[in-house]
Parts: C-alpha cells; structure tokens; sequence
C-alpha cells in the first residue's frame, strides 16, 4: 500500500508538469497557427494507452512515465519525421513561421513552468503559511557531525555563521550550501574558523552520509535499538533506555556521550539511566573500539517541526512576492547543482535520480502540502533541464532558433536530423545510466531485506 501511494503521488506530480508544460508549447502554436498533429502525456513508444483524434490533432496517453511531447507539423523532432520535411513548407507548419515565433513556441513550456511553481508557491504560503526551519533556533546549542562530517573538518558544537560569505536562515538550504558551497565558516568555543571543503571532501559526504551529514545537537540520549549480541545487548540496555550520565558524570548530548565510551576501550563502565521513569544504573564493558554497540532514537522531520518550524502567515497578495523570489532561489540552485554534477570528483553525478528513484523518497502517506510542494519544486527543476543547449530539449531547439535570428542562416534539414539525432542519443544514454542505476539500487534494497 505505501509503495501504491509512492506511485500515485509522481504520477500525479509528472501528469500537472507534464500537460501544463506541452500546453506551454501548444497554445502559442495554435495561436500562430501551426498545426498540432499529436499531443501525448507520457511517452507512446510502440504503442499508447488510450489516443482520440479530435480535428487535427491526436490526443494521447502512452505507457512510459518519463514525459510528454507535442508533435507539430514541419518540425524536426524527437519523432525524426524526414518525410515530411523533404516536401514543400506549408503555411500551416511550424518551419514556415518567423523565428520569432518559433522561440516562442520553443520557450513556452519553460515559461509556463516557471508560472506554474510561482503560482503553486503563492497558493501554499497564502493557505498553509511559509515554513521553514529556522537555523539560528536549530543551532543554539551547535551542531553534531557524523564520522564523515568530522574527518573533512568540523567539530560537535560547531555552529555555522556563514558559506561563501553568506548566513542561510532555513537550515534544510544550509545543508545544501555547504555541499554547493566551498568556504565555510564556524563559531567553535567562541571563537571563528574558517573551512575549506574540497571536491574530495564533497565526494565522501554525498557517498557516504549525504544531507544526513550534520544534524541539531539535541539533549535527551533515549536508545532506539541495540545491536544483537553486542556489549550493550549483554549489559542489559533496552529500546527506550534514557543515557543521563556515565560513570557519575552527567552526559547531555549523544556526541559527548560517545566521545566518552571511546576513552574507555576494553574497559567496564558505568551508565546512569532511566527507564520507565525509574533511575537505574547499569555496568557495561566496551570492546576494543570503544563502543557498546546501540543506536540513539533518530531525529524525525516530525521531531525537526514540533521543536524548530518557523511559519510566517501571509496574506495572497504577501504571499506574490515571496513566491517569485523562491522560485528564482529554486532556479539558481538547480544552476549551482548543475554546476556540481559537472565536477567528476565531487561525485555528485551518482546522486542524479530517475521518476523510480524519486518515487522511493516520497513519502507513504498523501499530503497535499508536500505534493504541491514538491511540485512546485520539480517544476522549477523541470523548467531548467529544458532551458539546457541540448538537442532534442527545448533549449537546444531555442538556441538554434536564437542563432538563426543573429545569423539569417538556418539549418539544413539533414543537419538539423544528425543534431537531433545525437540530442536524442545523449539524452537516452542519460536516462538509461539513471534508471539502471535506481532499478539495481531497488533490487539490492529487496534483496537485503529477504
């Protein structure tokens, strides 16, 4: 059932962004009158789930999630229709109109995106508030490193003052910041220091730990699980066991907590606790690596909301401009993240996720808050790989259109069928690298837990 409401949720995201950006390319060619022959939402390749024929054009559904098209007459496109561009130019075909028109035609899914995010965006913030979680309220006390985090130079208690020069008020774009960023500087024990993250650096975060890097120093050591015939599991510690203190000294947070069990290797230590509202103190012995084996109970984005969420109400017309400025954000992100996929060592290439692998990171209950959310986002994101000079993509067709306004010069019908065809190439080879990766990533994730 949770994988069922996964499915429906990127089939409904996909089936907005879809239609909408095709109507933003099939509204201006109808208006300049270029004839649509086929507007399909997902891809029909062999074969379509359902098709009409209304005037002249085939309205579809295909059976491959992975996008949309609308085919116009006298357009070299993905269908490779030679055929019909070897005839005579039609007044009717999208060939025969001035490159102006063209581009916009090129331009319009793009366009109609852009005002898709700005409008969901305005929508949300008017209705369910702008919420965020706040960093300085998340930092008070600093902030706790995984093993990764530490090794490439931050410290438990660190506390973030800037990146590349600029304080980041949501902690969730912090995160991200630091990983598009290159010069971080921390506030540890009252004092200002200055990180330099490395593509290196970035590499062993994104493989290892991710956004899951860095995380609120939280007080309150509650057991979440204990590992099966481990030093902690012979102790007697339980699911729900409270750590206050080890060896008589009080421990506030779990990094101090761990820090401490590390200095006693091969050693019996002594653990005050709470369990059922009852103190209790429990000896333990560690093993030879300082540790006793139990995982702290993990941080919820439940938990990360109760404690940190700051909501600002907005009225609509409040809501406009904030919605516009989020939306440029998005865009500038997805050219930073851009960026970063481009820098081999950073590894960030392998992070890129198929409809597949977005579908496993939703959630498994719906919530129209996060759903248009999360459109709007991807609609941002959408907006951009189609604004990309890459043949076969919107942005390929516009910047050849742009050059023939400069130059007065077109293409000719078999260069414009190899630059195609190589777009085409290019962009089937990506799709097949990332879906491939995401359908082994699934399987192993079955098999392991078989």
């Amino acid at each position: 059932m949770d994988t069922l409401i996964q499915i429906g949720q990127i089939l409904f995201i996909l089936s907005i962004l879809v239609i909408l950006h095709e109507f933003g390319h099939y509204l201006p060619a109808k208006l300049f009158k270029v004839r649509v022959e086929k507007f399909y939402l997902f891809m029909d390749a062999g074969f379509s789930l359902f098709k009409k024929k209304i005037k002249d054009t085939e309205w579809g559904i295909g059976w491959l999630p992975i996008g949309g098209y609308v085919k116009l007459s006298g357009m070299i496109d993905e269908s490779m229709d030679s055929e019909q561009m070897a005839q005579p130019a039609q007044p009717w075909e999208f060939r025969s109109k001035p490159a102006w028109q063209r581009l916009i035609i090129m331009l319009g899914g793009i366009t109609v995106n852009i005002l898709l995010a700005w409008f969901l965006y305005t929508m949300i913030y008017s209705y369910y508030g702008q919420k965020y979680i706040a960093t300085n309220e998340l930092q008070k006390n600093g902030l706790a490193f995984g093993e990764v985090g530490q090794s490439v130079g931050f410290k438990n208690g660190d506390k973030i003052i800037s990146v590349d020069g600029k304080f980041q008020e949501k902690f969730n774009r912090m995160v991200i910041d630091i990983l598009l960023g290159d010069k971080v500087v921390v506030e540890r024990n009252g004092k200002q220091e200055t990180l330099v993250l490395t593509d290196e650096h970035k590499k062993e975060i994104l493989s290892k730990e991710g956004r899951n890097f860095i995380e609120p120093r939280i007080s309150n050591i509650v057991i979440d699980s204990v590992v099966k015939d481990s030093k902690a599991n012979q102790a007697g510690l339980l699911k729900g066991d409270q750590i206050v203190a080890l060896n008589g000294v009080k421990t506030v947070y779990f990094d101090e907590l761990t820090s401490e069990i590390n200095k006693h290797k091969n050693d019996s230590i002594k653990l005050s606790i709470i369990r059922n509202n009852s103190p209790l103190v429990i000896k333990a012995a560690t093993d030879k690596e300082g540790k006793l084996g139990f995982f702290k109970k993990p941080l919820t984005k439940e938990d990360l909301k109760n404690r940190f969420e700051t909501v600002n109400h907005l009225s609509f017309f409040q809501a406009i401009p904030v919605a516009v400025e989020e939306s440029y954000t998005q865009f500038i992100y997805n050219i930073k993240q851009f960026k970063l996929l481009l820098k081999p060592k950073t590894g960030a290439y392998k992070q890129v996720k198929s409809p597949i692998g977005i579908t496993r990171q939703l959630p498994t209950e719906w919530n129209w808050e996060f759903v248009w959310g999360f459109t709007a986002i991807f609609s941002i994101g959408l907006a951009f790989m189609n604004l990309l000079p890459i043949p076969g993509l919107d942005g390929g067709h516009a910047i050849f259109t742009i050059a023939e306004m400069i130059t007065g010069k077109t293409l000719s019908v078999k260069a414009a069928e190899r630059v195609q065809t190589v777009g085409m190439i290019i962009l089937l080879s990506l799709m097949a690298l990332t879906f491939g990766k995401d359908i082994y990533e699934w399987v192993m994730d079955v098999i392991a837990k078989k």
